[in-house]
């Protein structure tokens, strides 16, 4: 045993720091149009490569090519980049007024927009989506109504939950949203057992959830895989690997040692790695995966591989722990730069119209803000008491009666 080496542990590191020079030289993506698309009924053992390559639609030049095109109109691309630039819109203002002491959170999904408002507009809102902190893009791709949305950051008088949930937690079960959960990982299982639900109700709704790069390591996560894969449960597990958590990279949830997707192969689970940034590629993914869903056979894993452009929330500082111009460097690019380079090379958009839309976006948050401000922003207005008796209990028993006695409501 003498001379053996003395044991150490490795700490996994990202590629650059701050004051490095970003480095993805260790990325390696398949061209755009180069990954096969398998028939939905495949079985999972059959397309495990799905599970280390990357399904991509739209090539440097901004074609849609290869078999993952999902050919879809130029009106409903429209819809999609005018959902996207009104969520970055939605995004500036919030986090302005944050800064301005209008409310005391925020998270940005800043190059991220692609997955949520996509997946948003392929879905009805009558299945249940179970997301986490970034899928503003679902409400706005749905038409919620932003003000809505503002006086839930605000927690005024107004706030559909009624100051119950931290900013941006949102809650809307009309338009498929349930409600978010700061603890992470626990909308996973969640998703699972409401999909399960609606099929042993012989329903025809499924469900899709979020999760994180980092969430992928809470046990919530693979105690969803176990059941998702040993019931068929109709449901999509998306797994958002935008590269950062708040302070530490994919590789510390495992992300050096292989991709998220193929956490999917041990559970018997067909996955799809797909780039995020993407908007026709993931809107392909997600087609393939529910059409599986629906025609039950079951679960799908999708990584989503993408890049967190924005500090993980107002309380972090990436500046501390990547180099300062990373995201701009990254080579999958922009989703909103990428789908509008596609609608102009199909003769379907211009400088001139993005720029109108742009307006158009700032414009409408504009309005809202207004709308919502008017109500009362941090502290200025708030839901009445009395509302923190309400909606728990259908009858309430004499504890809650002699507490709101003695509160007075």
């Amino acid at each position: 045993m003498k001379n053996t080496p003395t044991l150490s542990l490795r700490v996994p590191e990202p590629s650059g720091r701050p004051g490095d020079a970003p480095d993805f030289s260790h990325l390696q993506f398949d061209p755009a149009g180069a990954v096969s698309r398998p028939e939905v009924s495949t079985a999972p053992y059959e397309m495990r490569d799905h599970a280390f390559r990357l399904v991509r639609v739209l090539d440097d030049e901004g074609q849609a090519v290869g078999p993952w095109d999902p050919k879809l109109d130029p009106e409903v691309l429209r819809r999609g980049l005018k959902a996207m630039i009104l969520t970055r819109a939605f995004d500036e203002r919030m986090h302005r007024a944050h800064r301005q002491g209008k409310t005391s959170f925020y998270m940005k999904c800043t190059g991220e927009e692609a997955i949520a408002v996509a997946q948003g507009m392929i879905l009805s809102r009558e299945d249940m989506g179970f997301p986490t902190y970034r899928q503003q893009g679902l409400l706005i791709a749905r038409g919620y109504p932003l003000a809505s949305m503002m006086n839930q950051i605000y927690s005024n008088a107004e706030d559909p939950i009624k100051g119950r949930q931290l900013p941006i937690m949102y809650s809307a079960k009309d338009y498929g949203f349930f409600t978010i959960s700061g603890n992470l990982g626990t909308q996973v299982p969640q998703a699972v057992g409401w999909a399960m639900a609606s099929a042993y109700k012989g329903d025809d709704k499924i469900a899709i959830s979020w999760i994180g790069d980092g969430a992928t390591a809470e046990g919530d996560f693979h105690n969803a895989l176990t059941f998702a894969a040993v019931y068929r449960a109709p449901v999509i597990l998306n797994v958002v690997n935008n590269q950062w958590a708040i302070s530490s990279f994919m590789g510390i949830a495992g992300g050096l040692e292989t991709t998220f997707a193929a956490k999917a192969i041990g559970y018997g689970l067909p996955a799809l790695r797909v780039d995020g940034n993407d908007f026709l590629a993931v809107w392909a993914a997600t087609q393939w995966a529910e059409e599986r869903a629906r025609t039950n056979q079951g679960a799908t894993v999708i990584e989503l591989f993408t890049y967190r452009g924005a500090p993980h929330s107002t309380s972090d500082d990436p500046s501390r722990y990547r180099p300062g111009d990373e995201h701009e460097k990254w080579p999958l690019g922009d989703p909103i730069e990428r789908l509008k380079q596609h609608l102009i090379v199909l003769g379907e958009w211009s400088d001139e119209l993005q720029v109108e839309a742009e307006k158009d976006a700032v414009e409408q948050v504009r309005a809202a803000g207004k709308e919502s401000e008017a109500i009362g922003t941090l502290g200025q207005s708030r839901p009445s008491v009395k509302t923190m008796f309400e909606e728990v209990y259908a009858t309430e028993d004499w504890r809650l009666v002699e507490q709101r006695r003695e509160v007075g409501v």
